[in-house]
């Protein structure tokens, strides 16, 4: 906010670290949840160990949940005076 940035810029730019940060713990997430399949798979009920609408239904969620628990600190980041972050820092 001190060098320029607009309130919406810093809210994109928070915001995405946040969901970056969740969909590579996603990636990371489905590969381990693949490999570990194999051996769960006579624990599942229903459903194999690689259905995908299972895997893409819970990456979705995780990605909207990380965006959600990011927004809150984006808006207070965003709603920062320019003068108060310098005297800060």
């Amino acid at each position: 906010m001190a060098l320029g940035a607009r309130p919406a810029d810093i809210l994109r730019m928070v915001t995405g670290q946040g969901v970056a940060l969740a969909a590579l713990g996603v990636v990371f997430g489905t590969m381990a949840s693949l490999a570990a399949g194999r051996v769960l798979a006579s624990r599942l009920y229903g459903v194999t160990a690689t259905d995908p609408l299972t895997l893409a239904a819970g990456s979705i969620v995780l990605i909207l949940v990380a965006a959600a628990a990011s927004a809150g600190p984006a808006m207070r980041a965003a709603s920062v005076a320019p003068a108060d972050a310098l005297r800060r820092d």
